[in-house]
């Protein structure tokens, strides 16, 4: 029988294993959503970033939960968590089960659903009827992480509880809750991508219509053991945030010499004034005044000089 949760209800669980899977409807401008899972002691903290399982780091050290490739329905994505609870390590007391968004908040994602199925090895195939479904509505829908619910330890017996607690945050702050170590977490935006640490990568929304859906940019860590940080480092590395400042100028050319002074212009030559100086309209000066010798005196007019004989035009009437 399926149980339809509301938040804060609990189930107790007689499967030995249970597979978590996050459905929604994908459409243009529909964020992407990626489901994981963070295994908690008693005191609600992780023993170490290994106990952060989600699709950069997707099997933990102990191979009890598991993170399942995206998968694309007729209607439908889906994103899927495993946990084989009963061979947990009795330190492990809660499993979390979380959801983050990529390219906007939970208020753009519509019919998102947590459905939680038997995954025992007695059961046959991946069908049959879920143990329990519950609708995730977000509060504010500004939230880009979410805890769809958790499944924690009561006694010898394992047991489900809907929760739809959000973070503005994004994934970076739900994983800091529960002490996974993120590199630089306050330097990020709410809902992106950490520089580095428990927290992943923003994830492309599957395109092809095919089962499963592979995110190419997702790339496993060097080892089932490798914390998140080692695992998105390097996929991060080329594309670290400034930290909120401005990168640093270009260095500065080296200065160029300065021009040389122009060359000093030679000192004037005096010159002598002209021996035939205009006067301007004014009397000459006697040339001795300028300590020049005197010019000639012009001759005395011809006493004898006359006239030649003018034509009748010019002569007077008598």
């Amino acid at each position: 029988m399926t149980h339809a949760m509301l938040k804060g209800s609990n189930i107790p669980l007689d499967a030995s294993a249970v597979r978590a899977v996050l459905r929604w409807t994908p459409g243009p401008g529909v964020p992407d959503v990626d489901a994981s899972a963070l295994l908690l002691n008693a005191d609600g903290r992780v023993r170490s970033d290994e106990d952060f399982v989600f699709y950069n780091q997707p099997r933990h050290p102990s191979g009890l939960v598991r993170h399942l490739p995206k998968k694309r329905l007729a209607d439908a994505l889906t994103d899927t968590v495993e946990a084989e609870i009963a061979a947990l390590e009795p330190v492990v007391d809660r499993v979390v089960l979380a959801a983050s968004s990529d390219g906007g908040a939970f208020g753009g994602v519509p019919d998102l659903r947590l459905l939680l199925f038997d995954a025992s090895p007695e059961v046959s195939g991946n069908g049959g009827e879920p143990l329990a479904v519950f609708d995730v509505v977000p509060e504010t829908g500004d939230e880009s992480a979410l805890i769809c619910g958790e499944l924690y330890r009561r006694g010898d017996t394992w047991k489900f509880r809907a929760l739809g607690q959000g973070y503005d945050t994004g994934l970076v702050g739900l994983a800091t809750e529960y002490g996974i170590s993120v590199e630089d977490a306050g330097d990020e935006p709410s809902g992106t991508a950490p520089a580095g640490g428990g927290a992943p990568a923003p994830s492309p929304a599957p395109e092809a219509l095919t089962e499963p859906v592979p995110a190419p940019h997702r790339e496993p860590a060097a080892g089932p053991a490798a914390a998140p940080a080692a695992a998105l480092e390097e996929a991060t590395r080329a594309h670290r945030p400034g930290y909120g400042y401005p990168p640093p100028p270009p260095a500065a050319p080296p200065a160029q010499p300065p021009f040389p002074p122009p060359p000093a212009a030679p000192a004037p030559v005096p010159q002598a004034p002209p021996a035939h100086a205009p006067g301007y309209g004014y009397p000459h000066h006697p040339a001795a005044a300028y300590g020049y010798p005197q010019h000639p005196a012009p001759p005395a007019p011809d006493p004898a000089f006359a006239l030649p004989p003018q034509g009748p035009q010019f002569q007077r009437n008598r």
